[in-house]
């Protein structure tokens, strides 16, 4: 494993940290608090490549590794966490698994306008009685000649209501339990299928977590992916790569905490002084720092190892249970640093603390990632 970037990881580092800087971090404030979706932002973020990192040119994609999607989504995270995870969505948890599980048919229609930011993609797993527990779904589809009629009900997903690809998982077979689960791609403006409650959230304002209705929604056969049964097997594959993602989210959130915080410890006199003069705030700024870089090469070795196409599912875990837990004391540091300034709107440190929770929740819990390492541990 390099701990030097390339030539063309430096290169895409400088333009989507310019362009984070000139295009989401101006805006970002104003859009968290109006919750509007960043659809400008993401129509940028594709003609840039960012919809589709990793995915072949050939199918409208940037072609590049997955170090280079984790310097990507760092980058836009720092200026606001929400185009990082709809990216990252975008990216991890619709193209990966298009390209992997997909026909080329499938492959040559959804794959080109999703990484070049023309459409978005969504992914629809969690239900009412089915979060962690992602194998016990109750939405079904059964197959009525050259279509599956699916109903279910679908809760907190991103992007649900702004996307116009939506990747399904529904039962074929209850008998089956987790095998008896598939995938689905269903498209928006579908009959049967629509749009239920957004959710109204702490964190993550302008991305939006929608429930999606399915009743007697009717799905052309062809838009299986992969075979029956297969659906499960395919969600934790692309969990594995939407935690590297979350990893990397929670890491722009705890540089940028850590950055404001470091800047208005310089700017802020108390007792004649700044107060980075204080050991007990250099101490916080060191810590952060150290368990900054740490997130960051936890979260290069998954990408790294990603790339190997090995099992990376323990060192994705890691990754972003550091990571996530890491944001979370950042941003916490950086309110305290910031005083009762960081308890008001008029500094971004509140943002940073209310964005970071997140990242321990979705796609898979810090509990969750702890039974994913010691199982491997224990094996």
């Amino acid at each position: 494993m390099r701990f030097d970037l390339t030539e063309e990881q430096l290169m895409l580092q400088k333009m989507v940290r310019e362009f984070s800087e000139e295009a989401i971090k101006p805006v970002a404030s104003q859009l968290d608090e109006e919750e509007r979706f960043p659809r400008e932002i993401l129509q940028k973020a594709g003609e840039l490549g960012l919809m589709g990192i990793t995915i072949p040119q050939e199918y409208g994609g940037a072609g590049m590794d997955s170090i280079s999607y984790v310097i990507a989504i760092e980058e836009t995270s720092r200026a606001w966490a929400v185009p990082g995870a709809i990216i990252s969505v975008n990216n991890s948890l619709v193209c990966e698994p298009l390209l992997a599980n997909g026909t080329e048919a499938q492959k040559r229609k959804y794959l080109p306008p999703l990484s070049s930011g023309q459409k978005l993609g969504c992914f629809s797993l969690t239900e009412p009685e089915a979060g962690s527990d992602a194998g016990n779904l109750s939405s079904t589809a059964v197959l009525d000649g050259d279509r599956y009629v699916v109903n279910g009900r679908k809760l907190f997903v991103t992007g649900g209501n702004e996307a116009d690809v939506c990747l399904l998982f529904v039962s074929t077979n209850k008998s089956k339990g987790s095998r008896g689960l598939s995938a689905l791609v269903v498209e928006k403006g579908t009959p049967g299928f629509s749009i239920g409650k957004i959710e109204k959230k702490l964190g993550i304002k302008a991305s939006p977590a929608a429930e999606l209705l399915f009743e007697d929604c009717r799905v052309p056969r062809a838009n299986l992916l992969g075979e029956e049964g297969m659906g499960f097997r395919i969600a934790m594959q692309a969990l594995d790569s939407g935690r590297i993602g979350i990893a990397a989210q929670a890491i722009g959130i705890a540089r940028a905490a850590l950055e404001d915080a470091r800047d208005h410890s310089k700017m802020r006199i108390q007792f004649g002084r700044p107060i980075c003069e204080n050991q007990a705030i250099q101490w916080m700024l060191a810590d952060i720092a150290t368990e900054l870089d740490a997130a960051r090469l936890l979260t290069y070795r998954a990408a790294y190892t990603k790339d190997k196409k090995v099992r990376y599912s323990t060192e994705a875990a890691m990754a972003k249970l550091y990571a996530s837990e890491l944001a979370m004391r950042a941003a916490i540091k950086g309110v305290q640093i910031h005083g009762g300034y960081g308890y008001t709107k008029d500094f971004r440190a509140e943002r940073y603390l209310r964005d970071a929770k997140i990242t321990e929740i979705y796609e898979g819990t810090s509990e969750v990632q702890r039974m994913i390492i010691a199982a491997s541990l224990l094996r």
